[in-house]
């Protein structure tokens, strides 16, 4: 019954470890996610195209839709990763 409390209390410190860094990557990642925000606000019209990629599976039938974005979730991880790659060269 302690192990949970434990486990808890692990990661309670790892959180407290972090100190100043914490609340810069909440920032950052807030940044982000206006930025995110404000380009999919402004450029709604012109970004029609994410989600109707060939290869995303979609199966539509009466009183049933079926949409899987396996190329469109590709895509976005891709552009990701070279994003966070190109984040850890630099720094």
């Amino acid at each position: 019954m302690g192990d949970w409390r434990r486990v808890w209390r692990l990661g309670f410190l790892y959180l407290c470890s972090m100190g100043k860094n914490l609340g810069l990557y909440i920032l950052i990642l807030g940044v982000i996610f206006v930025v995110a925000g404000l380009i999919i606000y402004f450029f709604h019209d012109k970004l029609g195209w994410i989600g109707r990629l060939p290869g995303d599976i979609r199966v539509e039938r009466p009183g049933f839709r079926l949409y899987i974005p396996v190329v469109t979730m590709l895509a976005v991880s891709v552009v990701l990763s070279l994003v966070l790659w190109l984040i850890r060269k630099i720094g």
